[in-house]
């Protein structure tokens, strides 16, 4: 996997205020985690931070983050990133510290090739069940998707997460070998349609759920609360976000 270079500047200041402060400048707060040891807090550029993650299909990259003060760079991976609940901008982010000989558990995207015969010659409907393969391998043998061709199903059939090729000398999957990743259904009748769409409008009259906003300054705290669970190894579930 090609490795990403990106730096950054220690943080002293902590603190919900600070890290407004440090927002408004164009900068926002981050922590490196490494087993066995306190986070380091430092600061990325918020535009050299996107445009690194824009490079990339999937947040599963190995980043040499080169820490300013630091003489050598130390080899990172994304664990969680945090956005505003309003403005969507990244508020703050986890990394973690990962060895190269080491093997760690990522989720890798699936990505459904081809057209299915069910849906161009027999009217049916591709359904995408699971989306991300959890697989157990070396960093530098991560990859952004697996590749399912799905060419070749018909009406009533599937694909299951065995179904998708993996070199199993690099990677030990962990998701279910029977769960079901990729199926054709059958086109809905006039019933159905009829049914679906008086589900929908009923939902669509109820109007949305509200939901209460966290407060910027969670970001910072979440962190300060991440570092206890960041003393685990580093082959632990990358975070969802």
């Amino acid at each position: 996997m090609k490795e990403t270079k990106l730096t950054a500047k220690t943080r002293a200041e902590k603190g919900s205020a600070s890290a407004g402060r440090l927002r408004r400048t164009g900068w926002f707060p981050a922590v490196v985690y490494g087993e066995g040891r306190p986070g380091l807090d430092i600061q990325l550029n918020e535009h050299d931070f996107v445009v690194m993650l824009r490079t990339h299909r999937s947040e599963n990259m190995i980043v040499d983050l080169a820490v300013e003060g630091r003489e050598q760079p130390v080899k990172v991976m994304l664990k969680a990133m945090q956005h505003h609940p309003l403005t969507g901008r990244i508020i703050h982010v986890d990394f973690y510290e990962v060895s190269m000989t080491r093997k760690i558990e990522i989720e890798v995207p699936i990505r459904l090739v081809g057209v299915p015969t069910g849906v161009a010659n027999e009217g049916g409907i591709l359904e995408h069940v699971l989306r991300t393969l959890e697989v157990q391998c070396l960093p530098g043998d991560m990859v952004d998707e697996f590749a399912l061709d799905v060419a070749d199903l018909h009406i009533g059939k599937t694909l299951r997460v065995r179904d998708v090729p993996v070199d199993a000398a690099k990677y030990k999957v962990l998701s279910d070998p029977d769960q079901v990743v990729a199926a054709v259904a059958a086109p809905r009748t006039e019933e159905e349609e009829k049914a679906a769409t008086e589900t929908e409008a009923a939902t669509a009259a109820a109007g949305p759920e509200v939901l209460t906003e966290k407060k910027e300054e969670e970001g910072e705290a979440g962190a300060e609360k991440g570092k206890e669970a960041a003393k685990a190894p580093a082959a632990e579930k990358k975070e969802k976000k």
